[in-house]
């Protein structure tokens, strides 16, 4: 059976108007040029959100945080009817390190701060290939050092914090759990690494795997660490805190949640993060389902998979932070 066929049909028939929209089977992989690729991208985020309008439930105000280039914005959101102090995610986006940004987003972390009940600061951190590593992890670190000193005038409590990201966003949080351990940082509660992207190596048996789904796979990817690592790719200059699974250590690190597709090429990367953590001794959850490709919950968000592994994400980001 082949990879295509391995797919669950709901998400299958998602991806198929997720093709339509990109203008053709290769999705964002089959645009060349970065740039053209980001207006695609944006235009399809934002047609996504004209279909998920705000319903007045989440409020939100966009604010900056004071950064290594100086200020990184964020959009802060909090639920419209909650009085008091809630607790607090840092949620970055995701986009292979090259795309994205808080307004492609916002369905999914407004989504998120109502499902959670949580204040929730989104970051928009600088891309690659224009800001190459360290900046985008700076930038998210640098936004968690502001998140966890303004928790008094966000309404939030600073013992209770997480953070949260999807794909690249997902190496990014756990770059920043790993720099927060390492620098003496904010505590945080939960690291929830949604298919992280942790490796710039790219030698396991599903990056090889996963090539031509037309979402996330070997080429985009090589693509994605280039612009962040440039030359260092694969060498022995690259910092964990860009490549997580580069780190020797993971004892002390604030406890997981992490789940990733059976046919998402970061598959194997994040099983083997998930066994390193346990081993470490940090309580760690791990989900792989059957039929998941990378981001299918996006492009199939009726579908009974997408339903499941979202409500395992809320649940276990609802446990961490309210007990």
């Amino acid at each position: 059976m082949s990879v295509h066929d391995r797919i669950d049909a709901e998400v299958s028939a998602g991806l198929e108007d997720f093709f339509a929209r990109t203008g053709g089977p290769g999705g964002f992989n089959a645009i060349a040029d970065l740039g053209e690729r980001r207006v695609v991208y944006n235009r399809l985020q934002a047609e996504l959100a004209a279909e998920s309008p705000d319903d007045g439930t989440v409020t939100y105000q966009d604010l900056s945080a004071p950064g290594p280039a100086g200020a990184v914005p964020v959009r802060v959101y909090r639920p419209a009817a909650v009085t008091g102090t809630l607790p607090l995610v840092l949620f970055i986006h995701g986009g292979g390190m090259m795309l994205g940004s808080v307004e492609t987003a916002h369905v999914a972390a407004r989504r998120l701060t109502a499902a959670v009940q949580c204040v929730l600061v989104s970051v928009n951190y600088r891309l690659a290939p224009e800001h190459p590593d360290p900046a985008p992890v700076e930038d998210c670190y640098s936004a968690l050092l502001w998140a966890a000193a303004t928790t008094a005038d966000l309404g939030a409590d600073a013992n209770r914090l997480a953070v949260y990201g999807p794909s690249a966003g997902g190496g990014l949080a756990a770059g920043v759990a790993l720099l927060a351990r390492d620098r003496g940082g904010p505590a945080l509660v939960l690291q929830a690494l949604i298919y992280p992207m942790l490796d710039d190596r790219n030698d396991t048996v599903s990056s090889h795997e996963i090539i031509d789904l037309g979402v996330w796979d070997r080429a985009a990817n090589l693509e994605g660490w280039r612009c962040l690592l440039g030359d260092r790719v694969g060498t022995g200059g690259v910092s964990p805190y860009a490549a997580p699974a580069r780190a020797r250590d993971l004892r002390g690190l604030p406890p997981a949640y992490i789940d990733v597709g059976e046919l998402d090429l970061f598959r194997d990367e994040d099983i083997a993060y998930a066994s390193r953590l346990l081993q470490a001794g940090v309580p760690t959850e791990l989900h792989v389902y059957a039929g998941g490709v990378h981001g299918g919950e996006a492009y199939a968000p009726e579908a009974a998979l997408s339903t499941r592994v979202l409500g395992w994400r809320v649940d276990a980001l609802r446990r961490a932070l309210h007990g």
